[in-house]
């Protein structure tokens, strides 16, 4: 799956390299315009949204629900380019070496350790949020979960578009009392050996498995300090023990483990393991209707550990040359019509960072109607054990160490 995505990426570059954006202003500067001028000089342009493709979930809902109502309301078609994030500001970075003011990327799809990177980088064109009129009508704008991405204040650099928390996915059929602890759980491996992994800490999830570890060994709120290598090295003591202690009763003995969340999501389709993981609570609706995932899936969260959650962004790169088309599109992508139909579990089915309280009566009912699915743990269970997201810091010492503490160890 990777390379097959590796391989699309490489040819959707090729083409928006070959073809560019038509009407493209080739403007160096957010426009600073009114909105209505901005919106007419929008029309009729087209936008390329650069964008991790490994969820066709995710997928279908841009290309099937979203480019077609950007191009009904606004006449702008959405072009989707489907690439992994650091390759994506790899090219940025290169063409900001280049000198390339004129680029082929108008959205990015990014927060985390690569927001930061990009914004110390000067690869994102600038503040923008306060130009889009659905983002100050519709959201909480003063929200620490916007102000704050991974520790890194956004300054306007980047919109939120969903916000999602991390919850483990189970096949009933197979484990009929799903752990609630961490105790639990490494019981559960002892229990079923080989029933259980997570994917490589290079990967996000596989990080975010890691991150609430480290939770579990602090005995402070991680969310509200800065990164800290003696902290984190403290803590990184127990972690690799408790991970090399699960490591005879990981699947294949964890002499190996999945390259990326995809590939455990495959193991888990095939039965091979019983559980999987994600940084969605609702994900797996769509893949159990597609019948991806069994239809006994259902989700639980650690109670001592915590789940963490964390909002994620859409910014404009330096280099865009379709700034005015750039803003349209994300404006339209924050609107209550697009949120909406993102809560929905027939494509995306992830949390909206909308104010529910900023809508009026029709939109607030319609989101509270919106059933989410049986595999979706209720609202105040993810609220109850809601943990912040630690420092971007966290994530590259987490992935460095963890392969000589853990994959290198025997």
């Amino acid at each position: 799956m990777k390379k097959r995505l590796a391989i699309i990426g490489v040819i959707s570059l090729l083409l928006v390299s070959a073809c560019g954006p038509s009407n493209a202003t080739d403007s160096r500067e957010l426009p600073y315009e009114d909105w209505e001028t901005i919106t007419s000089e929008a029309e009729g342009t087209k936008v390329n949204l650069f964008m991790w493709g490994g969820d066709d979930g995710i997928n279908r809902y841009v290309d099937d629900v979203v480019a077609p109502m950007l191009k009904e309301k606004n006449n702008i078609e959405l072009n989707r380019v489907p690439l992994d994030t650091p390759e994506i500001l790899q090219k940025l970075q290169t063409e900001k070496r280049a000198g390339k003011d004129k680029g082929t990327i108008d959205i990015v799809w990014i927060n985390g350790e690569n927001f930061k990177n990009a914004k110390e980088n000067d690869l994102l064109a600038g503040p923008f949020t306060d130009k889009l009129p659905n983002f100050t009508k519709y959201y909480d704008t003063g929200s620490q979960a916007f102000q704050y991405d991974f520790g890194t204040e956004t300054e306007g650099y980047e919109a939120p578009w969903g916000k999602v928390q991390f919850v483990f996915f189970y096949n009933s059929e197979k484990v009929k009392n799903p752990p609630s602890s961490f105790n639990e759980l490494k019981a559960f491996m002892k229990e079923h050996p080989g029933k259980f992994t997570y994917p490589n800490p290079a990967d996000f999830t596989g990080n975010a498995f890691l991150r609430h570890l480290l939770y579990a060994k602090s005995d402070s709120d991680l969310a509200q300090s800065d990164f800290d290598e003696g902290t984190a090295e403290k803590m990184g003591d127990e972690v690799w023990k408790e991970l090399n202690d699960m490591k005879p009763f990981l699947w294949r003995e964890g002499e190996t483990y999945p390259a990326t969340l995809t590939d455990l999501d495959k193991l888990y389709s095939q039965e091979e393991v019983w559980m999987t993981m994600g940084y969605n609570e609702a994900r797996a609706e769509h893949l159990i209707k597609d019948g991806v995932f069994p239809e006994s899936t259902k989700s639980f969260v650690l109670n001592d550990v915590g789940s963490i959650g964390n909002t994620h962004f859409l910014a404009i790169p330096f280099n865009s040359p379709n700034k005015e088309g750039a803003l349209v599109a994300i404006n339209e992508l924050l609107s209550p019509e697009a949120q909406f139909e993102k809560v929905k579990p027939d494509y995306w089915g992830e949390s909206s960072p909308i104010s529910y309280e900023k809508l009026n009566e029709e939109w607030r009912n319609k989101f509270m109607s919106v059933g989410r699915g049986g595999s979706v743990l209720e609202p105040s269970i993810l609220e109850e054990t809601y943990r912040g997201e630690l420092d971007t810091e966290y994530v590259e010492w987490l992935k460095e160490n963890w392969i000589r503490e853990v994959a290198e160890s025997q």
